[in-house]
């Protein structure tokens, strides 16, 4: 099979990760009144599974360092389909967290070896648009899967729109299991590699930033058919959601595509981010208008998933690493979206208007600005100065050395993760 159709198969369980994802902002108040539980409390079934993904993820990629990067990403979906079963048979509250934690291991585990996987299945010219691909899966899982799964949820009930995803992790299973080629020197980092890769300035800025971007962005998405009652008086959340999700396969897609042309991905990857505070800023305010809070929901859904690309752009390099730095990397996105969402459910148990949900998020992400302006100078230079060396696609093997994740952390990718 050719690099581009196995990056295909990439995009289909990163689809099935994404509709599994994204559905539970809409199927929150359906759960809690079915498990007799508030929606702030369902809630926390997004926070079970955020959480296990960053914490737990990292475990036990490690514990699978050695193996095969296929077998690890089968291994992820047979985790994630089992998961997804225990969800639809969930009885009591206790065994939907339960699941919701075990979905979260099986995403940990599959997402950061198909963005790895990816980049070594295609020539290194293609490679922004690779990792776009697989991340588009994601947001075209939001897309597509998501609406879908609540107009069944509608009809049949939020169990049937589970049994629905875990169809999807099914057939994505199939598929990787039978057609992926074998992938070389993809593997997942060992724990050390990860710990090393965090003791790097720049890994650990590029880090601490997407920690902030994902506090603001999926925490807050887990609250929005709630905050979207509030503000634009929206008796479903349906359409909203899929605006919202059609700007990120749109975002999702062009990054790739512009950090491969510019060559800049720092300068892009801060400027994402001051345009996310500003679209969440703008939320509550554009609610009064009919139609007009579509806009910041589609910039939103825009921005929030391009950031991912340039980030892992800047991670990658051609040592293992650069994997275990995009490990960490994506441990730290739903660490983030793990805490947004608990601190958020907080919030409305303890009687915060969900109205103003979106003026905290806000100044979540306009504070990893802040912090990428007051310290990624320090660390490596001036603020939005992607190296000269690194910007382009074809940078030589041998420029690689002990320093290479250093050199990367602030410029455009480099070779295969591996």
């Amino acid at each position: 099979m050719g690099g581009t159709r196995a990056v295909g198969l990439l995009a289909l369980g990163s689809f099935a990760m994404g509709t599994d994802a994204y559905a539970m902002a809409g199927l929150l108040p359906d759960m809690g009144a079915d498990l007799d539980v508030s929606v702030s409390l369902a809630g926390q079934s997004v926070t079970a599974f955020t959480l296990c993904y960053a914490l737990a993820a990292p475990l036990l990629s490690a514990v699978l360092a050695r193996w095969g990067t296929r077998t690890v990403l089968v291994l992820a979906l047979v985790v994630f389909v089992l998961a997804n079963t225990g969800t639809a048979l969930a009885g009591s509250y206790a065994a939907l967290l339960g699941s919701r934690a075990l979905a979260g291991a099986g995403a940990g585990l599959f997402t950061p070896a198909a963005a790895t996987a990816a980049v070594a299945l295609v020539p290194p010219e293609r490679r922004g648009r690779a990792l776009g691909l697989v991340l588009g899966g994601m947001s075209a899982g939001t897309v597509l899967g998501v609406p879908l799964g609540l107009l069944v949820a509608a009809g049949s009930g939020w169990r049937a729109a589970l049994w629905l995803i875990t169809i999807l992790g099914l057939a994505a299973l199939l598929g990787t299991a039978t057609a992926l080629p074998p992938v070389r020197g993809a593997a997942a980092p060992s724990l050390r590699a990860r710990i090393g890769a965090l003791a790097r300035p720049r890994v650990a800025v590029v880090v601490a930033v997407t920690f902030t971007q994902t506090v603001a962005s999926l925490g807050l998405y887990t609250y929005l058919e709630p905050v979207l009652r509030r503000v634009a008086d929206a008796d479903s959340a349906v359409p909203y959601l899929w605006v919202w999700s059609l700007g990120g396969v749109c975002g999702s897609l062009l990054a790739g595509t512009l950090v491969d042309r510019a060559g800049r991905p720092a300068r892009l990857a801060v400027v994402l981010l001051g345009v996310l505070g500003a679209a969440l800023a703008l939320l509550p305010w554009t609610g009064a208008v009919p139609g007009l809070v579509l806009l910041p929901l589609l910039v939103w859904g825009a921005v929030g998933w391009a950031f991912v690309v340039p980030q892992q752009h800047r991670l990658l390099d051609g040592t293992a690493s650069g994997a275990a730095a995009v490990g960490l990397n994506s441990s730290a996105t739903y660490l983030g979206g793990a805490v947004g969402s608990a601190l958020g459910g907080l919030a409305l148990a303890h009687g915060l208007d969900a109205g103003r949900l979106p003026f905290l998020a806000a100044a979540a992400a306009l504070a990893g600005v802040l912090f990428h302006l007051a310290v990624a100078r320090r660390v490596t230079g001036p603020l939005l100065q992607d190296h000269a060396h690194g910007t382009g696609p074809h940078v030589p093997d041998h420029a690689h050395g002990a320093g290479a994740a250093d050199a990367t952390a602030d410029g455009a990718p480099e070779r295969n993760a591996s």
